[in-house]
């Protein structure tokens, strides 16, 4: 099968840091999913493991982390998938990406395609849906419905994971929703996806926030550069109020300083059900199989931002220097095989 993987970790300029691949076909285990991968979206975990994590002696490194496709065969205990089901999932990384024609994945973790979109729009969601999902209702311990009177701020609004967190909250809770964005084409997507005012995250949050007559927010949702923003966020926030990040601060935060406050902190990693392989792993095939039928009501939308081409080295080094550059905007997806960039 096609693949595009990696021998040696490194920048993305480098000749070698993505190859276009032939590996063996994979076989499923008892609760796998063979798939035949249409499209796949790219996500800050792609670029972080390709830049840093090495793989196993004489081995290429396949990653990618958001696919759609069709069901080729099943494991012997599938109970959920039969072949020919369109599907679309996230995956885990504890096992090889979905950067390949042929991807395994455990059908826990793996939800219904939603119908009225296509390959592509659908690879756009996965991870991000799920990230968004469990922060929002999991995390953050927001109800579905409630909030009333309460403020979200999602800080990184425009990004993958933002993109999908402004569309839960403003349609299927009370909150009333600030999204940080700083560019006029991001402001207006995250306006677009239903946030009901946009700061800017160039300037002091705590300012901002004070500007638009919001003295404080109840959750925060920090996405990126969490350590960049923390005093300000933290002086943004309610007494008893709940933070949630999911990114990689770069110098550690001072979590003393929510004490006086009283206020929570909360991470949310995405892989952690199928890392652990948690008893409630299925949780995460309910809540793929729940964003699909939204997204065919017209609740929520793909947050596709742009369409890169083919699945490849030459257009996915493209997309992993777009995703590094910090300006992508919703998300990047390729779609079909081939080996032209």
């Amino acid at each position: 099968m096609k693949a595009i993987g990696y021998f040696t970790p490194g920048a993305i300029d480098r000749e070698d840091a993505l190859l276009d691949l032939d590996l063996p076909d994979p076989r499923p285990g008892p609760r796998d999913l063979l798939v035949e991968v249409r499209a796949i979206s790219v996500n800050p975990v792609d670029t972080k493991i390709r830049a840093g994590s090495s793989p196993a002696e004489g081995q290429a490194k396949v990653v990618g982390w958001d696919a759609a496709g069709v069901v080729r065969a099943v494991g012997d205990q599938v109970t959920l998938f039969k072949p020919g089901d369109e599907v679309f999932y996230a995956g885990s990384i504890a096992r090889p990406g979905a950067n390949s024609e042929l991807h395994l994945v455990d059908e826990r973790i793996v939800g219904h395609k939603p119908v009225s979109l296509d390959f592509a729009q659908a690879a756009a969601l996965p991870l991000t849906a799920i990230t968004a999902w469990e922060l929002l209702f999991e995390r953050l311990g927001v109800s579905r419905d409630g909030g009333d009177g309460q403020t979200l701020l999602v800080v990184g609004a425009a990004g993958g994971v933002g993109s999908m967190l402004v569309q839960l909250a403003s349609k299927l809770t009370r909150l009333k929703v600030i999204g940080t964005a700083s560019r006029a084409d991001t402001t207006q997507w995250v306006r677009d996806l239903g946030a009901h005012a946009v700061i800017d995250h160039s300037k002091p949050i705590a300012e901002e926030l004070k500007r638009i007559d919001v003295p404080e927010v109840a959750y925060i949702a920090s996405l990126t550069h969490t350590d960049a923003h923390y005093p300000q966020l933290v002086e943004a926030l309610a007494p008893q109020g709940k933070f949630g990040l999911i990114d990689d601060p770069e110098t550690p935060i001072d979590i003393m300083k929510l004490k006086r406050k009283a206020a929570s902190l909360h991470w949310e990693f995405m892989f952690t059900r199928a890392l652990f392989e948690t008893p409630d792993m299925i949780e995460q095939h309910c809540l793929l199989d729940e964003v699909a039928v939204l997204v065919d009501r017209g609740v929520l939308q793909t947050t596709l931002g742009e369409h890169y081409g083919t699945i490849n080295a030459a257009n996915l080094k493209r997309a992993h220097a777009l995703i590094e550059s910090g300006k992508a905007r919703g998300k990047v997806v390729l779609e079909g095989f081939g080996h032209q960039g």
